[in-house]
């Protein structure tokens, strides 16, 4: 496989995994952003740690969707990071558009 093979399969990737994250978005309450991933998730909590003079965050998530083109399976029941690094966590706004039916 050749350098431009691999890019090309690699840019088709990350729109797939684009439009995979569009068609979920509206399903989760927040969007949480640490040093190695990128998550959507309906229940978020972030603990400050502190053990020998070191702080770091511990993130527990429930029903998460991680931002991963290599990971065959995005949907997770609960994530845990532990990091030293920062943490990001924003509420999505729910949106006025209704599903027919509802």
């Amino acid at each position: 496989m050749s350098t431009e093979d691999l890019e090309k399969y690699e840019a088709e990737m990350e729109l797939a995994l684009y439009r995979e994250y569009r068609d979920v978005v509206g399903i989760f309450s927040y969007v949480v952003e640490t040093d190695r991933r990128f998550y959507l998730c309906n229940t978020v909590d972030v603990k400050v740690r502190a053990e020998s003079g070191d702080a770091y965050f511990e993130v527990t998530m429930a029903d998460a969707w991680v931002w991963d083109i290599y990971r065959t399976a995005r949907f997770a029941k609960k994530v845990k990071v532990l990091t030293f690094k920062d943490v990001n966590v924003e509420e999505l706004s729910q949106t006025d558009l209704k599903v027919p039916g509802e």
